[in-house]
């Protein structure tokens, strides 16, 4: 499915082929602090292609000794990707939130559940407002 999206302010703007087949939620400790939030939500995407802005990139190590690149964008920090280290954009993960198409692509699992807080797995007890 083809998708596009663009950072928060609106600087980065790419496009690329998505699988809705790959959506995932991650519950590790280290998207929990990527995000500042619960979880990381993202979907395999091909051909990455960056139509305005130059995002900023991070290498993580994982504990593994994995290294990943992270890109997001450096005036509103928006995540956009990570991939590979060798500046590929063959094959990344995008961060759902940044998609246009976000509504349509539903979760199809969710991974490292072990490091899931408690309370994020169940929200739908919570009182509901349709704005703040």
């Amino acid at each position: 499915m083809h998708v596009d999206g663009h950072c928060y302010c609106g600087n980065i703007r790419f496009e690329a082929a998505a699988d809705p087949a790959t959506v995932v939620i991650c519950h590790c400790t280290d998207c929990q602090e990527l995000t500042g939030s619960a979880y990381r939500a993202v979907v395999t995407a091909k051909n990455l292609k960056i139509l305005s802005g130059t995002p900023k990139v991070w290498i993580k190590t994982a504990q593994s000794g994995r290294q990943r690149v992270h890109s997001f964008c450096a005036d509103c920090g928006s995540p956009i990707y990570s991939g590979a280290t060798n500046g590929s954009l063959e094959t990344v993960s995008l961060r759902l939130g940044t998609l246009t198409q976000r509504r349509e692509l539903e979760p199809q699992k969710q991974i490292w559940a072990q490091s899931s807080l408690p309370w994020a797995l169940d929200l739908l007890g919570l009182e509901w407002h349709e704005g703040q």
